[in-house]
């Protein structure tokens, strides 16, 4: 698949629910293993669908250094406390910064199969879920950015 990049107008777009019936479906599941394929081949730990033109809420996580599909998630609770952290993106190639993000958050989503999920998160795999659903809402990380940086320091 291709990567959209910055400033394609479907990256500044929010993305759809998702129904049963799609999630369900051939030309889904097979959307996702695409997608898993395209993130992996670029070397990325997070693809939401709209970096690929898929207007859906989905996106493809790496938790646990596996491979984790999150489908309609919600961050349902928040930490107080906030972290910087240096990211990057696949949509923005070469471009790095340093992002104020919740320390710890609480996300529920369905998984592939429809299965309703519920997670809490800390660290870079909350940072990933907090950014890949930033790009379902049409918002990208330099949106965010508090100091661009160079080069990656934290990954």
């Amino acid at each position: 698949m291709t990567i959209l990049t910055d400033p394609h107008e479907e990256l500044r777009m929010t993305a759809e629910p998702l129904s049963v019936d799609e999630m369900t479906s051939e030309v889904f599941q097979n959307l996702i293993n695409d997608m898993m394929e395209t993130m992996t081949s670029a070397d990325g730990i997070g693809l939401a669908g709209p970096q690929v033109g898929a207007r859906k809420r989905i996106f493809i996580g790496v938790l646990d250094g596996e491979p984790h599909v999150f489908i309609n998630p919600e961050i349902i609770k928040t930490s107080l406390r906030k972290v910087n952290s240096e990211e990057g993106c696949l949509s923005i190639p070469k471009v790095w910064g340093i992002v104020r993000r919740h320390r710890q958050i609480v996300v529920k989503y369905l998984d592939r199969e429809g299965k309703k999920q519920k997670r809490k998160m800390k660290g870079l795999e909350g940072i990933v879920v907090q950014h890949e659903t930033d790009h379902l809402d049409g918002v990208l990380f330099t949106d965010k950015i508090v100091k661009f940086t160079t080069a990656p320091k934290t990954l």
